[in-house]
């Protein structure tokens, strides 16, 4: 296998890591700033306050960009990796 394959195979791995894990992040992200506020207006310091509705945040995100994330995985594989498996 030539190193330029082999790194650019790399390189779009990597970045369909970064697409598919995006709307999770991004939901985290948005769920623990808004839970993060809502606890320093309130002086509430409760450790299951932060970590319940993030959970709950992200499974909804999970479930409902499942499709997405299959398809864009699915997808890669079977335009980079099979090909290379089977040396086609």
């Amino acid at each position: 296998m030539d190193e330029a394959v082999f790194f650019d195979t790399l390189r779009e791995g990597l970045w369909v890591a970064v697409v598919v894990s995006t709307p999770i992040l991004a939901v985290a992200l948005v769920a623990g700033l808004t839970v993060g506020l809502f606890q320093a207006l309130t002086s509430i310091q409760e450790m299951t306050l932060t970590f319940v509705p993030k959970l709950i945040a992200i499974v909804i995100v999970f479930w409902m960009t499942m499709g997405f994330m299959t398809q864009t995985l699915v997808s890669f594989f079977d335009t980079r990796i099979v090909p290379m498996i089977s040396g086609v």
